[in-house]
């Protein structure tokens, strides 16, 4: 058996157009959705991220602003920043990229944010109501994994689903969303006790641990459903080697590059004993956007009342 890969790439250009429709009727209604787009700090990562976000906001017909503060920034200066965002009706949603600097309290700060403008779901407010299985911002992370699995069609209610990690942003809403469909959910973490056997009991299993290739053949039920949201940048020669021995494409990227993106999975262990594996990249990564896209239209009619 080889696992049919799961193109979160295809996915996420279906929900784009989507957006892009209902952009485009809610111009009709004189409305056009806006996101702003906070960014603290020279991290580069972060940079290459809120770019991307601005761009696609610009591609779908969503406005868009992108407000940056230097790395020396107070805790102060961005609750202003976000105050006055809140105060602005042509902004429907404010992303706080993140990590932010050190210095700055990053709870204050993603509490600040008006809930309803809260499209990444992070806001406390917005996170009770996702518990409570509530109409709200869901993390985007999770809602694409969700976006995924009904558009291949794959059974939730009923399933066996085990997320490995525990975050606020993938882990945690991940298994309130799958509960939300009827699966029987397990959480694991670092501190589980013999993890491969509880992952092999999943017939949906989701890697958000941030452990390069951990996720062999043995954490993997036969059949099983596996999603890999990891992604770490992969330069050690002797490890890509072992991990790619087969795969003649990925030892010609890291020849030209000297890296290779890895997720959370070995690819090549698992995908023989899966049924359905995301790969790295292409998978859960471009999901993340366009759900971003999806949240911030859904905040402009909710906030405006409107249906389509």
């Amino acid at each position: 058996m080889t696992a049919q890969i799961l193109d979160g790439a295809a996915i996420a250009k279906a929900i784009r157009a989507e957006v892009a429709e209902e952009v485009q009727a809610l111009a009709q209604t004189h409305i056009r959705p806006g996101l702003a787009a906070v960014l603290t700090g020279s991290n580069p990562s972060s940079q290459i991220y809120v770019n991307s976000k601005v761009k696609t906001c610009h591609q779908l017909g969503i406005y868009s602003e992108k407000h940056e503060l230097p790395d020396e920034a107070t805790t102060e200066e961005l609750l202003e920043l976000i105050f006055w965002l809140n105060g602005r009706d042509e902004i429907d949603g404010i992303l706080v990229q993140l990590p932010l600097p050190k210095q700055i309290d990053t709870t204050r700060v993603l509490e600040s944010v008006d809930p309803a403008k809260d499209v990444d779901g992070f806001h406390p407010f917005n996170v009770g109501k996702l518990v409570q299985n509530r109409p709200t911002s869901i993390p985007c992370t999770p809602a694409g994994i969700m976006e995924m699995l009904d558009r291949y069609e794959i059974p939730i209610e009923g399933r066996r689903a085990v997320v490995m990690g525990r975050s606020d942003i993938v882990g945690k809403p991940m298994a309130l969303l799958l509960m939300h469909r009827h699966a029987t959910v397990t959480i694991c973490h670092s501190r589980t006790k013999d993890l491969p056997a509880v992952a092999r009991e999943a017939d949906i299993l989701v890697c958000a641990i941030g452990r390069t290739a951990m996720v062999t053949a043995d954490y993997v039920k036969p059949g099983a459903v596996v999603i890999d949201v990891g992604i770490n940048k992969l330069a050690d020669r002797v490890e890509i080697e072992r991990i790619f021995s087969q795969d003649e494409q990925r030892l010609e990227e890291f020849e030209k590059k000297g890296y290779t993106l890895v997720g959370d999975v070995n690819p090549t262990s698992v995908r023989e004993v899966a049924g359905y594996l995301t790969p790295v990249p292409g998978g859960v990564g471009p999901l993340t956007i366009a759900l971003l896209m999806k949240n911030t239209v859904e905040a402009a009619k909710r906030r405006r009342s409107v249906v389509l």
